[in-house]
């Protein structure tokens, strides 16, 4: 029952929600006008531009995006498979495309997958065809993702994050694994390292093949035949396991004065296995990870190693998106990485 107080009437209709024309009577401008300032026009007039952005903020105008899209046949959405992992690597790519999505006013949907497998993801892309959305974007972490995807992209626009390229339709992100696995290495050698050992990780991993090559090929440029290198995984137990192992070996086959990791949680535990063994670290070895994870600088001894620039990742995979919106040629992108120096390298003991 209603108020009586209120002088409303049961089943009254609400309030029109204000419309554009309305903005453009507030404001004094065209319709046209405000149409302009909403789609970040350049040729409109600073003054102009604020007077509309004041009548919206007054009036609580809301574009309607399903009208929108209907003349567009843009949503101003992009769905974003993943994979259902905690690993650093993963998680920093989905937080950083998102960061760049929405700060240019991009809709991000997201579905994860336990497994790469041809079925299950493209019944996720079929998904995102159902939703509309404008493209996808794919974070491919390892070869199934790649071979999941590659043929997919005729349907729906797709950037792929993690290989280098694809051949095909496919726009490719990645972080320069290489170069940042020769910046690591090339760090421990200009020290005055010759026995840097590599603790890869799984060799399904896009990413652990080429901080591998990285490795190898910066050791054999400065005239050095590597060491085989230790099978590892991304996990600090695994790290662990192999810094026991090194240590057990040692009165047969001598530490190496130099570990780079294909990982920072590999390179926890190795600094933990060598802590609990006494190893001084680095007068005795030197440690240098990848990824820089948060609270590396607080590992014991802090950690030297790699970070991606992850906001320029997600920056370039929503220019690649765009591009394949408009099915430009497919193209890949590679984004840097620098090294962050800490106390856990430093020149081998004379």
């Amino acid at each position: 029952m209603a108020d009586a107080g209120t002088g409303e009437r049961a089943g009254a209709a609400l309030p029109r929600p204000p419309a554009m024309s309305d903005v453009a009577k507030l404001a004094g401008v065209s319709h046209q006008t405000v149409s302009r300032v909403l789609n970040d026009h350049p040729n409109v007039k600073a003054s102009t531009r604020e007077r509309v952005q004041s009548a919206i903020t007054e009036l609580g105008y809301r574009r309607n995006e399903a009208a929108r899209a209907l003349v567009t046949r843009r949503t101003g959405a992009i769905g974003v498979i993943t994979e259902d992992s905690p690993l650093f690597g993963p998680t920093m790519t989905l937080i950083a495309v998102e960061n760049a999505a929405r700060s240019q006013g991009t809709y991000v949907s997201v579905a994860t997958v336990t497994r790469w497998e041809v079925d299950s993801v493209q019944a996720t892309l079929e998904h995102f065809l159902d939703q509309g959305v404008d493209g996808v974007v794919v974070i491919a972490s390892h070869d199934e993702a790649v071979r999941a995807v590659k043929d997919y992209s005729r349907k729906l626009p797709v950037v792929m994050v993690g290989p280098g390229q694809v051949s095909g339709h496919i726009h490719t992100v990645a972080v320069d694994q290489y170069a940042g696995a020769s910046l690591a290495v090339g760090h421990l050698l200009d020290l005055g390292h010759r026995d840097v050992l590599h603790v890869r990780g799984p060799s399904v991993w896009l990413d652990a093949r080429a901080r591998e090559r990285g490795w190898q090929d910066a050791v054999l440029q400065a005239g050095i035949r590597p060491a085989e290198p230790v099978q590892g995984d991304w996990t600090a137990s695994a790290g662990f396991a192999i810094g026991r192992s090194l240590l057990g070996r040692r009165d047969e086959t001598p530490l190496p004065t130099a570990v780079f990791t294909a990982n920072d949680q590999l390179a926890l535990g190795l600094l933990h296995a060598f802590a609990d063994a006494g190893v001084n670290v680095p007068r005795e070895v030197s440690v240098v990870g990848f990824d820089d994870v948060e609270g590396s600088e607080h590992f014991f001894p802090p950690l030297t190693t790699v970070r991606p620039d992850w906001a320029a990742l997600g920056r370039r995979c929503l220019e690649r998106m765009a591009a394949a919106i408009e099915r430009q040629p497919a193209e890949g992108v590679l984004v840097g990485a620098r090294l962050v120096v800490r106390s856990s390298s430093a020149a081998p003991r004379a």
